[in-house]
């Protein structure tokens, strides 16, 4: 079996080749880690996944998500209002919906949500109101707009694309096998890796543009 998740309804490859389980990421080992371990034995938990656009923030944690069997409330972070909190809250007191053994909010940008939003945040994550059989995931590029009162209650998880050049090749590698004509040469994968800094994204956006052109 493939480890990427092959979705025929889309020719982008960034959606053709998302990972859908957590063991399936290249790199991130640290990220990985954790999400491994709050999978086996998840607890009432809020986490800041932080780093670059691209490297896979919102994926794995819709990876966890998937893997924990939650009921998952995504807010963007351009709809990260008091009132769509505040209706998560109230969503996140009752039992999960059949099937679904806890709530995951996943709130994407949030170093972007307004102030108002990130102070009823804090009022969710707080230990003496906090939402019952919860765990939250943040999303952000930096941390800089987030208070360090949040911050001090949520663990911080770094996504770095430091040391996965040569899983991003290889993966590259396998992409063109099965997608490019069979006669088609092959491109640098690993110079298209180098190219997009390591970004799996980037790095797949590149070779999309290789395969159009093969």
């Amino acid at each position: 079996m493939s480890l990427f998740a092959e979705l025929p309804e889309s020719n982008l490859l960034t959606e053709s080749y998302r990972p859908l389980r957590v063991a399936d990421f290249i790199g991130l080992e640290k990220a990985k880690k954790l999400a491994a371990k709050l999978i086996a034995k998840p607890f009432d938990s809020a986490w800041v996944f932080v780093g670059g656009s691209g490297m896979g923030k919102t994926t794995l944690a819709l990876a966890i998500a998937a893997e924990l069997d939650a009921e998952l409330h995504h807010i963007p972070s351009q709809r990260c209002t008091v009132e769509a909190i505040e209706r998560v809250r109230r969503q996140c007191q009752y039992v999960p919906m059949l099937g679904k053994r806890l709530h995951l909010v996943l709130v994407d940008e949030a170093d972007q949500m307004t102030a108002p939003a990130q102070l009823a945040l804090l009022s969710m994550l707080d230990s003496t109101n906090r939402a019952p059989n919860t765990i939250f995931i943040f999303t952000c590029n930096e941390t800089l707009r987030l208070e360090a009162r949040f911050l001090s209650r949520c663990g911080v998880v770094e996504f770095s694309s430091y040391g996965v050049a040569k899983e991003a090749a290889e993966m590259l590698a396998e992409v063109w096998s099965k997608e490019a004509p069979a006669d088609a040469p092959a491109p640098n994968f690993q110079r298209i890796v180098k190219e997009s800094n390591n970004n799996i994204r980037a790095s797949l956006m590149q070779l999309q543009q290789e395969l159009m052109m093969a």
